[in-house]
């Protein structure tokens, strides 16, 4: 179990560089770590609770791919969930998370709730249900957490809560038996299932894996995971977040026509899922398709679909072999394409509002004609991510701030640990 003494004494700083990149604030992390352990005491009344830490993602590359089985690139970013954890003698779980109403789910009852729908309760029973699936152990625990993973995003704070919960069941109760894949297909369940939203693989396998990771999901109970190395700071360049202040409130329909527009096609063939449909295919049959179906859109968003899983082999390659021009190229062609042809920038019911749209707009007139900038996660809202060189990073923060607010950027770093107990 870990204690304030522990923490005062330097015991993680260590670790912290795999969790926070290597130019963290050791003394912010320990007053971080040390004020989940004081608040645990006070919700509680146990003193030395374990630690657990599970990071957000930042999606390279594959935008709305994975769930038509597709190929994406993503990495475990240096912001995360942490929580304080210690074990229930009952079958509760209680989770008290800052800024929230408390979670409190019974492990007796592990059938979906329709009133549960988009609820934190959702996502634990769910989990729990996963692993009683799989024959593993469940038993309660009371946690508290505290995130920097900012909500809404694009960085993934669900996800990275629900390869939380299922870290914390793999840690105490099963000996840490399941991999990163595994907790990541037990949330994606959890997810799809209890909390109602259809969405892929790729949020809980960045959350859950650590480092840069390219992923195809050909085989989706087995995806073929291949882990590069890189550092784009070692090459001038900082990976930056943009926060257009727009939320993912009401767009669950907006993301869901992704799937089923691209699945429309896929019918056609016979198939379920576009990847089981060749693209020269979908290309000699691109005029029957217009006529069968009707709808041009899922006609583009199904070119996006080919042409972006070719963009992920492409900007796997340049990574493994430094060539950063090459990849960046690959990159801003993954903007384009969902800029124009998957076309989530904005909601199709209210135009008005286009956040993303303006802040690409506005990075392009800052960093000029080189830069490099795409819509980041589902998009519809949210944030925008840009490689921004060191020697433009002040006066870009400085414009974007101005535009979008104080609070509208981040810049972050890759992290190389999986999600794990940190001190137990």
């Amino acid at each position: 179990m870990a204690t304030i003494g522990e923490i005062k004494n330097a015991t993680l700083h260590q670790l912290y560089p795999k969790l926070y990149g290597q130019h963290c604030n050791n003394e912010h992390m320990d007053v971080r770590y040390i004020a989940l352990i004081e608040q645990h005491h006070r919700l509680f009344g146990e003193e030395n609770p374990s630690l657990f830490s599970t990071a957000g993602r930042t999606e390279l590359g594959g935008n709305h791919t994975d769930h038509n089985l597709g190929k994406v690139l993503a990495a475990t970013i240096n912001l995360d969930t942490i929580a304080a954890v210690t074990p229930r003698s009952d079958s509760k779980v209680i989770l008290d998370s800052e800024g929230y109403p408390r979670v409190e789910v019974d492990l007796h009852d592990l059938a979906v709730r329709e009133e549960e729908k988009n609820t934190t309760e959702a996502l634990v029973r769910g989990i729990a249900h996963a692993f009683s699936l799989r024959g593993l152990t469940i038993g309660g625990w009371q946690a508290n957490t505290t995130s920097n993973v900012l909500k809404g995003s694009g960085l993934s704070s669900s996800a990275a809560v629900e390869i939380l919960c299922g870290t914390i069941f793999n840690h105490l109760y099963n000996k840490d038996v399941l991999t990163p894949v595994d907790l990541a297909t037990i949330g994606k369940y959890s997810e799809n299932t209890y909390f109602g939203k259809p969405s892929g693989l790729m949020d809980q396998m960045a959350c859950a894996y650590g480092g840069i990771i390219g992923i195809d999901f050909k085989n989706e109970a087995n995806p073929e995971i291949t882990p590069v190395s890189y550092s784009f700071a070692e090459h001038g360049y900082n990976l930056v977040i943009v926060d257009t202040g727009g939320n993912h409130a009401d767009l669950t329909p907006e993301y869901a026509s992704v799937p089923k527009e691209m699945r429309q096609v896929a019918s056609v063939f016979g198939k379920t899922n576009l990847r089981d449909v060749g693209e020269q295919a979908f290309m000699e049959k691109l005029p029957e398709l217009r006529k069968t179906l009707q709808n041009d859109r899922c006609l583009l968003r199904a070119i996006h679909f080919f042409q972006e899983n070719k963009r992920v082999d492409t900007m796997l390659a340049c990574l493994k072999e430094h060539d950063m021009e090459g990849y960046l190229k690959a990159v801003s062609e993954s903007g384009e394409s969902s800029f124009c042809f998957l076309q989530n920038l904005y909601p199709s019911f209210h135009p008005q509002e286009q956040g993303l749209s303006l802040a690409i707009a506005t990075t392009k007139a800052i960093l000029g004609d080189d830069a490099t900038v795409r819509v980041h996660g589902g998009g519809f809202a949210g944030t925008i991510q840009a490689y921004v060189p060191d020697e433009l990073l002040a006066p870009y923060t400085k414009r974007i701030k101005a535009l979008f607010g104080a609070q509208s950027v981040t810049i972050i770093a890759i992290r190389s640990k999986e999600t794990c107990c940190i001190a137990d």
